[in-house]
């Protein structure tokens, strides 16, 4: 046996912190400074992101209550449809420097400052300063990732708790102390507060890891896991049990609830409705109500889209143009490498999984405690459950949701890449490197190809310098001599160059609306409704998904009555020329839409009025609780947002809560609460839904007189017509 072969066979103490080199503060300074730069820049661009969020955080920013539920609007109506902790952080820097776009989305940038940092951190006390920074950097150049740290959904927040509670896993299975498992427990609690169970997907990797390697006999490493459990209940329960216990006549409805409980948010429409796809109000999948019923052709309620979206909801056709799935894409272990998820997170899977087994298989002989193997475990279970869960869930599914991948991947590269290459010594592990770089070299040809036009000379370039550093890495001479640090940049510009380009294609467009995605527009990239930079993309079939930049140009248009192409207009007319009480007419370039943006905003666009419009609802603004009510919450956010008075969101975010109920809302205005009614927005209906929309834009319509203003349809609810 030789010399290298026993060293690897006989057991591995678990090493010592790393030492600080000279140069690392600069380069970790340089990495930080960095990332800041480049998440901050130009962040005005994209204005209100998420309007759904933003006039969530307006509300939070002049009322305490509206803060703490979360709610849409100050008058406290209704609320978003997740809890508000990631909403907090915005409305007190709003509250600190005035409502505006950089206010808003400033926090967002630093916690993916943040993030880099944590995760710099966790790595490198196991791996060294190469592997920590390797990490950081993979993480902050994640395309998915420098959109959503540049954005106002919960994600951001989300990303940093999960991170948190590795790093303190870490510490207990490094020192077996109680207060870490407790401290596991508060930061998963904290992301339950973020954006409910999602959380919970890191929850079985970070308690099967310290059962394998917690320094405790096993039953004491139960009982710690308890109390990390109680650490989760009590830091995510006092917000739960608070909200149960309060009158409901008192506080907001429970947005995206149809019983107005955040259980039952939490249990359906935002837990296990997710995987199984029976999200009740939900407005996509099966929540399409009539999809395939070419008969009555009735989608959500609304007649004459159930012959057009039919095959699709049904599972005959998904949006794309692929066989199979549903309106969220098709399921499968493919899911995350197809062209909707893939530029978003796919380009070092591979290389990631590779280089996990591999670190495992080098740390075989070492005691149970050890805390490499131990990192090992939990970033690759966190990325196989967490990976596997997006690619099979049913239900509503965004390409952005995978930057809850982005650490996970980001931790193994840097870990996995540089713990390989300290043993580069033995042959296998030489392959390994090869075969981890043969691997990223093909799925950044394959990611690459799908926008052709699109850096062309590229992924060119990575072929070749990925090849050249393939080869070297299987010469010890060469991985030994003059030229390693040569060896290194080739395989660091193979796994980066495309991610980096992407992500500064990503930086350098502005975003907004619901559903968004990074990089360049890619040939058939859609995953589900939206899947463009911003707005609504379309349904089906478009070759390059639907990619919409914010001034609405781009391939998200469509044509044509009967199909998806063109977005549905609101409650007005809509494909197949049917019309809804109220409406506005929809126009060819998707304009108007419950689906798209437009003045009137819809379902996934937030709406954008002009200077008349703002100007009549601020008439006399002080004398109503809500200047406006509107079908949907992205409809009601840019008039609140313009005029920063409440307006009501009937409906929440699909439109299809059942809030305020028909008699609620004729008390409001028989009390001259409400001032005018907005035609437009949301869809109203959805999946088992007992939503009030219908019943309400009727009744409007049949007592109250339409005024028109700059395109706008309003009713003055305080004139009877």
């Amino acid at each position: 046996m030789t010399a290298t072969a026993e060293r690897l066979a006989a057991p591995v103490p678990a090493p010592e912190p790393p030492r600080q080199a000279r140069w690392e503060p600069w380069a970790l300074g340089v990495l930080l400074v960095g990332t800041g730069v480049a998440y901050i820049w130009g962040l005005g661009a994209s204005g209100w992101a998420n309007s759904f969020y933003a006039a969530a955080v307006q509300a939070g920013s002049v009322s305490w209550k509206a803060f703490f539920f979360g709610s849409s609007d100050a008058a406290n109506s209704i609320t978003v449809d997740k809890p508000p902790m990631s909403l907090w952080l915005m409305s007190l820097s709003v509250r600190i420097f005035g409502l505006n776009s950089w206010a808003m989305l400033v926090p967002q940038a630093l916690l993916g400052v943040g993030s880099v940092a944590l995760l710099w951190g966790t790595v490198r006390r196991y791996f060294g300063a190469a592997a920590g920074l390797l990490a950081g950097l993979v993480l902050a150049l994640t395309p998915v990732a420098a959109l959503m740290f540049r954005f106002n959904n919960p994600d951001a927040l989300l990303v940093l708790l999960m991170i948190a509670a590795v790093w303190a896993m870490m510490r207990a299975v490094q020192d077996g102390r109680t207060r870490w498992l407790v401290l596991v427990g508060v930061f998963c609690g904290f992301g339950f507060l973020t954006k409910q169970l999602q959380v919970m997907l890191v929850v079985p990797p970070l308690a099967l890891t310290y059962l394998i390697a917690g320094p405790p006999k096993l039953g004491k490493r139960v009982l710690q896991l308890f109390a990390a459990l109680g650490g989760l209940i009590v830091s995510a329960g006092w917000w739960l049990a608070i909200v149960e216990l309060w009158p409901a006549d008192s506080r907001p409805w429970i947005g995206g609830s149809q019983n107005n409980s955040i259980l039952e948010l939490t249990l359906g429409y935002n837990g296990l409705g997710r995987l199984s796809g029976n999200e009740t109000g939900s407005v996509g999948g099966g929540g399409m109500r009539g999809a395939g019923d070419a008969a009555t052709g009735a989608v959500g309620g609304f007649p004459g889209m159930g012959e057009a979206a039919g095959g699709m909801a049904a599972g005959g056709m998904a949006p794309g143009g692929r066989a199979g799935g549903g309106m969220w894409g098709s399921t499968g272990i493919t899911r995350l490498f197809e062209s909707a998820q893939g530029g978003q997170i796919a380009w070092l899977i591979p290389a990631a999984l590779i280089l996990l087994v591999a670190g495992i298989v080098l740390r075989g002989k070492a005691p149970r405690v050890d805390t490499q193997r131990a990192s090992f475990i939990v970033w690759g279970l966190w990325l196989l459950v967490t990976g596997l869960t997006f690619s099979f869930m049913a239900g509503i599914f965004h390409a952005y949701y995978t930057v809850a991948l982005a650490p996970a991947i980001a931790a193994l590269i840097g870990s996995g890449s540089v713990f390989a290459w300290r043993h580069r010594d033995v042959l296998w592990v030489r392959l390994v490197l090869a075969v981890s770089l043969a691997a990223t070299i093909a799925m950044a040809w394959v990611l690459l190809g799908r926008s052709p036009s699109f850096v062309p000379w590229l992924r060119w370039a990575i072929l070749v310098v990925g090849i050249v550093a393939a080869v070297a890495v299987l010469i010890p001479a060469v991985t030994r001599g003059r030229l390693a640090a040569a060896v290194i940049l080739a395989a660091i510009f193979t796994g980066l160059a495309g991610p980096t380009a992407y992500a500064i294609d990503t930086i350098n467009t502005p975003h907004t609306g619901s559903i968004v995605s990074a990089g360049p527009s890619v040939e058939g990239g859609m995953g589900g409704p939206g899947g463009g930079r911003g707005g609504f993309g379309g349904f089906g079939g478009m070759a390059d998904g639907g990619n919409r930049r914010t001034d609405g140009t781009g391939a998200g248009a469509g044509t044509g009555a009967g199909t998806l192409g063109v977005p549905p207009a609101g409650i007005g007319q809509i494909p197949g020329g049917a019309t809804v009480p109220g409406g506005t007419t929809s126009t060819t370039d998707g304009s108007r839409g419950a689906m798209g943006g437009g003045a009137a905003g819809g379902l996934l666009q937030g709406s954008t009025p002009g200077a008349a419009v703002v100007s009549t609802l601020e008439e006399n603004s002080d004398q109503f609780t809500w200047v406006a009510a509107a079908i949907g919450s992205n409809s009601a956010s840019g008039y609140q947002l313009a005029t920063q008075s409440p307006v009501m969101a009937i409906g929440g975010f699909n439109g299809s809560d059942p809030s305020p109920t028909l008699a609620q809302f004729q008390q409001y205005v028989a009390e001259g609460k409400i001032h005018f009614f907005i035609a437009g927005g949301g869809m109203g209906g959805g999946m088992n839904a007992e939503g009030t929309a219908t019943a309400i834009s009727t009744w409007v319509t049949e007592n109250f007189t339409a005024t028109t203003v700059d395109g706008v349809t309003l009713y003055d609810l305080t004139v009877a017509g």
